[in-house]
């Protein structure tokens, strides 16, 4: 019985160590100023907080509790949607019955945009602001066509899980959260 149980909270613990994690106060990435962009046209670099914004980012409270892992952006079905920054496209395709595509960028950042008809392939060295595809309607909670928008940071140093960040930190509109010290 003694043995069963230690394998159980064994198989327990590395479960739980495989799950996203969401980034703390002390371990935001550094993002280079004009290295990113938004991924809809129609929203500029200076675009006031809010604009176009549908959903915010809202981290959950435990890696498999409930949040909004990015934001979701104003959009028109059909319109380019545009990759925010320099990277190769790590996925291209449909998962969970809607399209996806995920750039990873330089530092182990990766955006991730849906729903998209991809136009770019697995593997494609993409620049700030080439067309991966088009927008296509039907992102579940918008009111209007809108394109959700990820950021995740996988590994960073000293933990064992990816991190979910806020995407509007690569345009200069993220909000950074205080944490209590004691």
């Amino acid at each position: 019985m003694r043995l069963l149980l230690t394998f159980l909270t064994a198989g327990v613990l590395l479960l739980a160590g495989a799950a996203p994690a969401v980034a703390g106060p002390d371990d935001l990435p550094v993002i280079p100023v004009g290295a990113f962009g938004w991924p809809v046209t129609g929203l500029s670099d200076g675009a006031p907080a809010g604009g176009g914004v549908v959903r915010r980012f809202l981290p959950p409270p435990t890696p498999y509790g409930r949040g909004h892992r990015g934001v979701d952006l104003t959009g028109v079905p059909g319109s380019a949607v545009l990759a925010a920054g320099a990277g190769t496209v790590v996925f291209a395709g449909m998962l969970a019955g809607r399209g996806v595509v995920s750039v990873l960028h330089a530092g182990g950042l990766r955006t991730t945009y849906e729903p998209v008809r991809a136009l770019v392939p697995v593997g494609a060295v993409v620049a700030r602001g080439t067309v991966l595809g088009t927008l296509d309607p039907g992102h579940a909670g918008c009111p209007v066509a809108c394109l959700h928008w990820g950021l995740r940071r996988a590994h960073p140093p000293g933990a064992a899980r990816e991190q979910y960040l806020d995407p509007l930190l690569l345009v200069g509109l993220g909000r950074t959260r205080l944490w209590p010290t004691r």
